[in-house]
């Protein structure tokens, strides 16, 4: 097995949706739509900023697919996108497997050591 067989592909959109979600504000956002779908005006209202700046963390979530929006009249909605955070989890879960078996193999590692007899 070569070092390529612990690598897994991050897809541009698996790079866009990270980018989007280390913002506090639009991770609010995602917390928020988890929950049920919500007009821009209720996902703007906790949020301390002018309407323009709100717009774009949207447009960030929007173009990385996390979110998507509908318009029926003058109202706009929010609705989450399970399929790009299913691969943020799926990328997550992969790294938690590689970590667990690093930390299983320092632990092998460490009571042979300590198994061994002292000379």
């Amino acid at each position: 097995m070569g070092a390529d067989s612990n690598m897994r592909e991050i897809t541009p959109q698996l790079n866009a949706c990270f980018a989007a979600l280390s913002d506090p504000t639009r991770r609010a956002v995602i917390e928020h739509l988890v929950r049920s779908p919500a007009t821009v005006s209720a996902l703007a209202a906790p949020h301390d900023m002018a309407l323009p700046t709100f717009m774009r963390h949207l447009s960030v979530l929007e173009s990385c697919g996390l979110v998507r929006s509908e318009k029926t009249g003058r109202v706009r909605t929010c609705h989450i996108e399970a399929s790009p955070l299913l691969e943020v989890q799926g990328w997550l879960e992969w790294q938690r497997m590689l970590w667990e078996q690093q930390l299983d193999q320092i632990d092998q590692l460490a009571l042979s050591l300590d198994t061994e007899p002292k000379k």
